[in-house]
């Protein structure tokens, strides 16, 4: 294997306290949240105790002021010990949500939310994707016009992360419904906000414990201080922060390749057909040589995205192409893999079924893969 020399020392022992606490405090638990269909709050604020929410957020805001590459490592681990849902819904709070109001939020804002967000006592979830309007964030419906020192909110968001447990959103909306894009706004909208309501736990087909949910707004009045940066400016925000958080869906389809491989050859040494261990069979062999070596690939490439990332080069284009290739990668592999558990690998029971219905999400969430093709060939 090619080493990572992304990762300091420092980031090694912050690795291995990671999975040593998500072993004991998380794996136990996890089959449970399954079925619940949530990860419970107390597990929140066991996160934010352990001072692993937020971490990026600097110390004077009450964070650890870490750089990025410890989010990725938490987002590794959490991965490979098959924590899909956990990865995403941590994820949305502490890297996709905070970052906006560390870099667009008033100061007043940031010392309002962020020591509030680093314990895990408010949730955050990134309301954007609409009913009818998919991907194509420029057709949303939900306005925010004014009123009075504030505005009124209506509309409707589905697919929401975190949707049941959130108690601070960021809702994206038109406050000039004829500017298009340009008319985009994001607000904070507090849970307890008279006319927010939120729908049943939708039931996916995999992440089952990572809550999704449709939100409502009727009539829910917002102060001007809730104005996340400019009036207007929302889309462009929205634009500068989706590298990142697609980048984090590759670093999670690479974790989950690696972890997926190495179930199988566990597997294939231990599981015999006609008298012999399967992992004897050249087929076998011969499979797992090619899922590891395209593995590496994308941890190379990946890797090197990350790189680009902490050194602010990390362009549009190359973050589509690590989140489009990856995670159809990660569908692939974790296929062939199951395929290689025969007809153990179809029972849920068995972390690589989990993982072959919790990879599927990965091509359609953060913009689809399709989207991702179209924004690479604007460079072609």
């Amino acid at each position: 294997m090619i080493p990572r020399t992304l990762f300091s020392e420092e980031h090694q022992i912050f690795r291995e306290q990671c999975r040593a606490l998500f072993e004991k405090e998380f794996v136990p638990q996890h089959a449970q949240w399954e079925r619940d269909g949530i990860v419970p709050r107390s597990a929140w604020q066991f996160m934010g105790e352990s001072g692993l929410l937020c971490t990026s957020v600097s110390e004077h805001l009450g964070g650890i002021g870490a750089d990025r590459l410890m989010a990725v490592t938490m987002l590794e681990e959490l991965s490979d010990l098959g924590l899909s849902g956990m990865a995403l819904n941590f994820a949305m709070h502490s890297e996709i949500v905070t970052p906006y109001l560390v870099k667009y939020g008033s100061l007043e804002q940031k010392e309002r939310w962020l020591p509030a967000m680093i314990r895990g006592e408010r949730i955050g979830a990134l309301a954007m994707t609409e009913p009818g309007g998919g991907s194509d964030l420029q057709r949303m419906k939900t306005v925010a016009l004014p009123d009075g020192d504030g505005f009124r909110l209506n509309g409707q968001k589905t697919f929401i992360s975190n949707g049941q447990l959130t108690n601070l959103a960021i809702v994206a909306a038109k406050t000039n419904p004829t500017e298009g894009a340009r008319g985009i706004s994001l607000f904070l909208v507090e849970g307890e906000r008279a006319g927010f309501s939120k729908g049943r736990n939708l039931e996916k087909i995999g992440l089952h414990s990572a809550d999704t949910s449709e939100l409502f707004f009727d009539d829910v009045w917002i102060p001007a201080e809730n104005l996340v940066g400019e009036e207007g400016q929302g889309f462009r925000y929205m634009m500068q922060e989706l590298p990142w958080e697609r980048l984090q869906l590759a670093i999670v389809a690479v974790a989950a390749c690696e972890a997926a491989v190495r179930w199988t050859s566990d597997y294939c040494r231990e599981r015999e057909a006609f008298g012999r261990p399967i992992a004897s069979f050249q087929n076998t062999q011969f499979r797992l040589a090619e899922l590891r070596t395209e593995t590496q690939i994308a941890r190379v490439f990946v890797d090197r995205c990350i790189g680009l990332l902490l050194e602010g080069k990390l362009e549009i284009e190359s973050a589509a192409m690590a989140k489009y290739w990856t995670t159809d990668l990660q569908c692939k592999v974790v296929d062939q893999c199951l395929q290689l558990h025969g007809g153990y690998g179809y029972m849920r029971e068995y972390a690589i079924g989990r993982a072959f219905v919790d990879s599927r999400a990965q091509r359609i969430y953060g913009g689809t893969n399709e989207i991702m093709k179209e924004i690479i060939s604007r460079t072609n």
